[in-house]
């Protein structure tokens, strides 16, 4: 078990926190355990599964524009899962309509790829290129769990 759930105040699911995260908001006190494992436990606290806030908080840094969760490289593979041409192992990620002919970074216009199929298709759209896709590109709800935290940056030893 490497990450715990964090709940806003209304049990909202907000996003994922590491164990050490989880035990530090709990002896600050800005959380409490909902659901935990059985017969572990950190010092005097249970091993959370589940923590719920304490107070309600707003976290609009999750959406990007009218509820959608932000869109990344890794929510793209996590959402398809293989590549969107040829089913193989999703490695990167491929515009359908490509960025020199408008096309943009969203959830409708990006898809899983595998590099071959990446740079058969290059700069065209899937038509051009003789690549139909295997499954339409889709606007996964926030609770799909393809909204994971954040990695922060690690420092640069001087």
């Amino acid at each position: 078990m490497t990450d715990v759930l964090v709940l806003n105040a209304g049990y909202e699911p907000l996003h994922r926190v590491s164990v050490k995260h989880a035990i530090t908001m709990l002896v600050r006190e800005v959380a409490v355990v909902e659901e935990f494992v059985e017969g572990a436990s950190f010092g005097p606290y249970p091993l959370p599964r589940v923590l719920r806030l304490v107070r309600y908080v707003t976290m609009r840094w999750l959406y990007r524009g009218g509820g959608r969760p932000a869109v990344t490289k890794d929510g793209i593979k996590r959402r398809d899962g293989a590549c969107a041409y040829c089913g193989g192992p999703a490695q990167t990620v491929d515009h359908v309509v490509p960025r020199s002919r408008g096309g943009d970074s969203s959830w409708l216009n990006l898809v899983a790829a595998c590099r071959p199929c990446n740079h058969r298709k290059a700069d065209r759209t899937p038509l051009e290129a003789g690549m139909p896709l295997r499954l339409a590109p889709y606007v996964p709800p926030f609770d799909h769990g393809l909204v994971r935290r954040r990695r922060r940056a690690r420092p640069v030893a001087a």
